[in-house]
């Protein structure tokens, strides 16, 4: 099977580390349970020039390289490829991100993953063919069986595949969101996806 995951907070906790950084950077105290909102910017009601800066560092090749790995993550994964199955990670970093992401997959032992960067939100700095990089007609060429993912901003993604199963990893922000359609499950933890997919 071929299996999408999400990176930010499926595979790390970012949340948590943007957590911690608003309120080193402007002294705002938003716990992680309390992010509500995918945006960001709302969630820690952050003007438009805090957020840039907060992205900014959030995006230091030693800030996204010290980003605490989700429990159960890394096992799961490679149980999947160990498994025989194939595993894309596609996040919406921005291709400069690409290497210090790449380097902490590695380190926590999934060198053998692959990664792209998907263009979901059309930054002008994006990097065109590439063997990294994904415009959005590229990703529409691929298939999968199972997608891991978070954020309901990234649901539409997935109409393309309407046999796709989409295991959406339980976080503050998707907690009231409503699922497009039964294919949809809300996981608690890596150990569930891990039964879901090894079940099948």
């Amino acid at each position: 099977m071929n299996i999408y995951i999400d990176f930010d907070d499926c595979l790390c906790e970012t949340a948590r580390y943007f957590s911690e950084l608003v309120k080193e950077l402007f002294g705002k105290n938003v716990p992680y349970e309390n992010i509500k909102y995918f945006d960001l910017d709302k969630s820690f009601e952050l003007t438009d020039a805090e957020f840039e800066k907060m992205m900014i560092e959030a995006h230091r090749p030693e800030a996204l390289l010290s980003y605490d790995e989700t429990p159960g993550a890394i096992e799961a994964v490679n149980g999947f490829i160990d498994a025989g199955h194939t595993v894309s990670i596609i996040t919406g970093r921005p291709y400069s991100s690409y290497e210090p992401s790449r380097e902490w997959l590695d380190r926590h032992g999934l060198d053998r993953v692959k990664l792209f960067c998907l263009n979901k939100y059309g930054r002008d700095s994006f990097i065109k063919d590439s063997e990294f990089s994904l415009e959005i007609d590229d990703y529409y060429k691929m298939h999968f069986d199972y997608a891991i993912e978070d954020s309901p901003r990234a649901f539409k993604f997935f109409e393309h595949l309407p046999n796709l199963k989409v295991l959406v990893y339980n976080r503050p922000w998707n907690k009231e969101c409503e699922f497009p359609g039964e294919n949809y499950c809300r996981c608690y933890d890596w150990e569930t996806i891990g039964k879901i997919i090894k079940g099948i």
